[in-house]
């Protein structure tokens, strides 16, 4: 790790008129309760992110962007910040005590790479955390570690793309395996870069222009992805709920990569769509979006909490041609035997396409676990196809980019199911030109395409 390996991020201050000479902030008391429940009990950083903005919404855009900024980054950097602290503690990082280990890890990120927060500031409010949470005595040992990193962080160089990127060294075999270095290197890049969220433009209830206007009418900054003219990229914006164009439902949060199943497969007007494990709905409203009040789409999931989100969706969208149940997707239900003009089949995955929005896959996901997600995918897909009609359409999607679970899962279910490939057009608007969209799938690789890392492939059933 170098100065020049630091992520470009725009820089987060420190929350406005906190001394500290006081007690510690608010800001980063928030931020210890995070990542605890993240690193020490397992929790996962986006929901657990999520739920604490809710809860203090109250507070200045300026200290959630603190507060986002520190807890996404540290567990992003994870393995690098604790390289970093076994080089300057005389205790190794496992063997500390989780609330030291997990004040010093968040210390040592703002440290690193947050360049407007001064050292000692970020020293003496390690030390009052400590102190807040009862380790008072181990204050010492907090404040020489940090002091020893703020002298020596230029001295941290790391050649090992393991630590200089915090990713696990069976991901980095694993990708350049199956798609060589250079390939590699700009996943790894653009695993650190900033995540700006992105959203779908309902067009049955609004103009791009029109949802643009809005935005910009509340200070938020929204360009058109590059690779779809229906996606805008979203900046400056205070909280998301808080926006009209959310609340009016002419937006929903989706990637760029994600909105391409829909393009995908073009639904024709009177549709039945049937999306096997469908949650949170993005995809089912981007259909029923699409087929304009025709048709229907049935958005299925395993739980009623996860349905529950997609009829969330579905309310503020205000659509019509679309329903949310739950059903389990490995359960046939011989009610839509033959019956489905279209099925959407986005698989549970490895989930390392996200790594930039969930840092944290990166380290709970193992080969073994990949292994089982295969066999998991191949049991749906053979419940799936069995809903497609004669002349209908399955799409598979995945967002990750590993070749077991994408390409060659691709060519075990043309090998064993009586479907062909389906040539991907993909309609105006999109700025996707690859040369397997003619064999009927799509691989795209984040640091490569301006979007996730994300994999569709659409077949034909024959007749």
């Amino acid at each position: 790790m170098t100065r020049k390996t630091r992520e470009q991020k725009v820089p987060a201050r420190e929350p406005a008129g906190k001394g500290h000479d006081g007690p510690v902030t608010k800001s980063r008391e928030i931020i210890l309760d995070i990542l605890m429940e993240v690193l020490e009990r397992g929790g996962f950083i986006h929901s657990s992110m999520k739920q604490a903005l809710s809860k203090y919404q109250y507070l200045k855009k300026q200290d959630r962007a603190f507060i986002t900024r520190i807890g996404e980054g540290t567990v992003e950097r994870l393995l690098t910040i604790d390289a970093v602290l076994d080089l300057c503690s005389k205790v190794k990082t496992r063997d500390m005590k989780p609330v030291i280990r997990t004040i010093l890890r968040m210390s040592v990120y703002q440290i690193l790479w947050m360049d407007r927060v001064p050292d000692q500031a970020v020293c003496n409010e390690a030390v009052k955390l400590a102190k807040s949470r009862r380790f008072g005595g181990l204050g010492g040992f907090v404040n020489g570690v940090l002091r020893s990193v703020a002298r020596r962080k230029e001295e941290f160089v790391f050649e090992d793309w393991s630590l200089r990127y915090s990713v696990p060294q069976w991901i980095l075999d694993m990708w350049q395996e199956q798609y060589g270095r250079d390939v590699t290197e700009k996943m790894l890049q653009a695993s650190l870069e900033e995540n700006v969220l992105t959203v779908r433009c309902s067009l049955s209830l609004a103009s791009v222009e029109e949802i643009t206007e809005s935005l910009k009418s509340q200070g938020v900054k929204a360009a058109i992805s590059p690779l779809s003219s229906q996606v805008l990229l979203l900046e400056q914006y205070d909280y998301l709920e808080g926006l009209n164009a959310y609340q009016k439902g002419w937006i929903q949060v989706q990637d760029a990569a994600s909105a391409l199943v829909a393009e995908a497969v073009s639904p024709c007007r009177g549709a039945q769509v049937l999306d096997v494990c469908g949650a949170p709905g993005g995809k089912s409203l981007h259909m029923a979006d699409k087929l304009k009040g025709t048709g229907m789409v049935v958005c299925r999931d395993l739980t009623e909490e996860k349905i529950a989100l997609a009829r969330e969706n579905m309310e503020r969208a205000r659509v019509a041609n679309m329903r949310a149940e739950v059903w389990d997707a490995l359960e046939f239900d011989s009610r839509w035997e033959n019956k489905a003009d279209i099925v959407i089949a986005d698989l549970p995955c490895s989930g390392l396409g996200v790594i930039r929005k969930k840092p944290d896959i990166k380290y709970r996901m193992t080969r073994e676990q990949m292994k089982d997600l295969v066999l998991l995918q191949r049991q749906i897909l053979s419940v799936a196809s069995r809903y497609v009609k004669p002349g209908g359409i399955l799409a598979y999607s995945t967002c990750t980019v590993s070749r077991q679970e994408n390409q060659e899962q691709r060519r075990w279910f043309l090998d064993n199911f009586p479907f062909s490939p389906k040539k991907i057009e993909l309609s105006v608007g999109t700025g996707m030109e690859e040369e397997t969209m003619k064999e009927g799938y799509l691989q795209l690789f984040p640091g490569i395409h301006p979007c996730d890392g994300f994999f569709i492939a659409v077949f034909k059933k024959d007749k």
